[in-house]
């Protein structure tokens, strides 16, 4: 076993905390409070190759490995999650899934400017559009229909939850051609956001990531190209699945990040705070939490990196960016509560930033699969 990084991912490492601490830090408050979208940090973003990290350089990628990409996530979360959520949608979901089941005309098309981030000078990302009202956890019903009419799909229904929903020029969306074949009779279809017939709703107005760009979209007669299916008919399921463990592992990072965010002004804080007459990591009581929050990020890390390098393999990832998932959403949460109550009465306040991490941590529990999915997962691998 090799735990040292490479030189570049070393180098990645440094330029995505030099963006972080440098660009994404003003203004995070202001973002959080306001709910404003950061497209100025995406657009950067873009200019840093960071939003195809993974994608190979013929389709506009930075060709990078996993883990250079889990270290990238975990640096721009330490300050603004909402940042890295739209850059793990666009990279975990949208690319990796249209580089490996696309058609080579879907990859020039629109894998290359995705990767890119950019189309004629604009910012250019994509959306995965699974969600709906009433298909959560239980994605296999599909409500959205997709009635074949030859030469094309017409496309109704409602998906919900969707980051990069509003901002996204494609999206990537699941539905039901057949209700009789249940998940087999589900597709999966390249819609760009401008064609007629879609409706994207009001932005959620939600806990934490108030920064990233979550809508309802709604589709009316939204007619889409028979060559805008991926895969074969009834593919959609299975490619929704198989990209969700990719995307999983974009999310444990998330909440690595949060986590190692949260602990480093936590430490920070215990050596400047005075109390009794000596630094209050001097404190049994705070040596112990902070011992064991670096004992759990380490370990979340490590977990992190694992499914990372099993995906760099091409081994079977399904199990352990699961845990990795479980753990790291977990660690978040314990670690950035933790963090508040050491900064006792200055992290219920905002400008100390603990507050907005320990909100943000909340979500990498519930998406791309909640904690009780993640075991139903790890579950049945252990016990086959």
């Amino acid at each position: 076993m090799d735990f040292k990084l490479t030189e570049e991912q070393l180098m990645i490492q440094k330029a995505a905390r030099a963006f972080a601490q440098q660009q994404c830090l003003p203004g995070v408050i202001e973002r959080d409070e306001h709910q404003k979208f950061p497209k100025e940090l995406l657009e950067q973003l873009a200019d840093l190759g960071f939003l195809g990290m993974m994608a190979a350089p013929e389709f506009g990628g930075a060709g990078m490995d996993t883990i250079s990409y889990v270290i990238a996530m975990e640096e721009i979360s330490k300050v603004d999650a909402s940042v890295s959520v739209a850059m793990s949608v666009n990279n975990s979901l949208v690319c990796w899934g249209l580089e490996h089941y696309g058609t080579e005309e879907q990859k020039k098309k629109y894998l290359t400017p995705l990767a890119q981030g950019k189309k004629d000078g604009a910012l250019y990302i994509g959306a995965f559009l699974l969600s709906e009202p009433e298909a959560g956890s239980d994605a296999t019903h599909q409500h959205t229909s997709a009635v074949d009419k030859g030469d094309h799909y017409v496309l109704n229904g409602v998906k919900n939850w969707i980051t990069n929903g509003s901002t996204a020029s494609v999206y990537l969306v699941m539905a039901q051609t057949d209700a009789s074949k249940g998940p087999k009779g589900i597709n999966a279809f390249i819609v760009e956001k401008n064609t007629d017939g879609i409706t994207v709703g009001a932005k959620e107005n939600k806990l934490g990531i108030r920064g990233s760009d979550t809508h309802s979209v709604s589709f009316t007669d939204v007619k889409v190209p028979k060559e805008n299916r991926i895969g074969a008919d009834g593919f959609g399921f299975t490619f929704a699945m198989k990209t969700l463990n990719g995307g999983r592992i974009g999310i444990a990072a998330q909440a690595l990040g949060i986590a190692s965010g949260a602990y480093e002004l936590a430490l920070a804080y215990s050596k400047q705070r005075q109390s009794f007459g000596k630094p209050i990591h001097e404190h049994q009581a705070i040596q112990f939490k902070l011992a064991e929050m670096a004992t759990k990020i380490q370990s979340a890390r490590y977990l992190c990196y694992h499914a990372a390098w099993e995906k760099d393999q091409g081994l079977d990832y399904t199990t352990s960016a699961a845990m990795a998932k479980l753990h790291a959403s977990d660690t978040a949460m314990w670690v950035t509560t933790e963090a508040v109550q050491v900064h006792g009465g200055y992290g219920f306040v905002k400008e100390y930033h603990v507050e907005r991490l320990m909100r943000d941590a909340k979500i990498t529990q519930i998406y791309e699969g909640t904690s009780e999915i993640q075991k139903m997962v790890i579950g049945r691998s252990i016990t086959k």
